[in-house]
């Protein structure tokens, strides 16, 4: 009888860079289009049906996902070869240290953005267990920071890395890797659109949102290769996704001696994220022989 994917056989993914954008290429349609196929009605993205049926839709791409990644590979005995859940980062040596170095280290880039949230007073509302009770059973919430965080890094991080290291080297896929997820974040054209902007607008705000996606995307599959942990990225892009992009405005709308200091929290939270993020991603912190980066 054939081993199945579950059975921990160590694999390898011996395909050409050809073969193996086509795949992560196979990968981001897949993922993008699971949220347009099967919509009842008229709804927006944001009505609860069409947030609980992307939840089912996204949640079986995932799955699915497993088994056909391990379709995709070889039994191998090879120095490289694995069990297909290392490759993909689902593993629990240094689970614990995976779900709180990486987190840390991208809260420390967000000193600036915290700032501004200490001034506007909403550190006020983490304090209170009502915001948290409630957001646990907000659809929107758990979306922004459950679903979409754990399965776009599933998807365009734990799949299509696995493929792009062995043929690029982890260097070079570390680049072409975001490149998957910037361009997939162009289908939030189509909601602008409906919502009246017109295609000049909307195209722009997709650009912009192509440059800072991909530019997550490169940190995300960073911290995906030196820790060899899904959950690491995951975390820090649900911790992003609350966050929001930075709120430059906002800091020159503020008067010196404030404005002066919001600005310096920005440039030590850059500094020491620099200079910490080697040393909070040591591969040796989590047990990770896979990849070398």
């Amino acid at each position: 009888m054939a081993p199945i994917f579950w059975h921990f056989n160590t694999v390898a993914f011996e395909y050409g860079p050809v073969a193996a954008i086509l795949l992560c290429l196979f990968f981001a349609v897949v993922y993008v289009g699971s949220l347009y196929v099967w919509t009842p009605g008229q709804h927006g993205r944001d009505h609860p049906s069409t947030v609980k049926l992307r939840f089912l839709r996204v949640g079986l791409v995932c799955i699915l996902m497993i088994p056909f990644l391990w379709a995709c590979s070889v039994n191998s005995y090879s120095v490289r070869a694995r069990i297909l859940f290392t490759w993909i980062g689902l593993r629990l040596q240094g689970l614990i240290t995976a779900g709180v170095l990486p987190l840390l280290l991208t809260v420390v880039l967000f000193l600036g953005p915290l700032t501004l949230h200490y001034l506007d007073g909403i550190f006020s509302i983490y304090k209170d267990p009502h915001y948290w009770l409630s957001n646990v059973k907000n659809l929107i919430w758990l979306r922004n920071h459950v679903v979409a965080p754990f399965t776009e890094e599933f998807i365009f991080r734990a799949c299509m890395l696995p493929l792009l290291v062995p043929c690029f080297g982890e260097h070079k896929a570390l680049f072409i890797c975001p490149l998957f997820f910037g361009v997939a974040h162009f289908h939030h054209m189509v909601e602008q659109m409906k919502n009246g902007r017109s295609l000049k607008e909307a195209m722009r705000m997709s650009l912009f949102q192509f440059s800072y996606t991909t530019l997550f995307g490169a940190y995300s599959a960073f911290l995906f290769l030196r820790t060899g942990h899904l959950v690491a990225p995951a975390v820090a892009h649900a911790f992003c996704n609350h966050m929001g992009f930075p709120n430059f405005q906002e800091v020159m709308a503020y008067t010196n001696p404030k404005r002066s200091c919001v600005i310096a929290m920005f440039l030590l939270g850059l500094v020491l994220w620099s200079y910490l993020l080697y040393p909070l991603t040591e591969p040796a912190l989590y047990g990770n022989n896979l990849y070398d980066i």
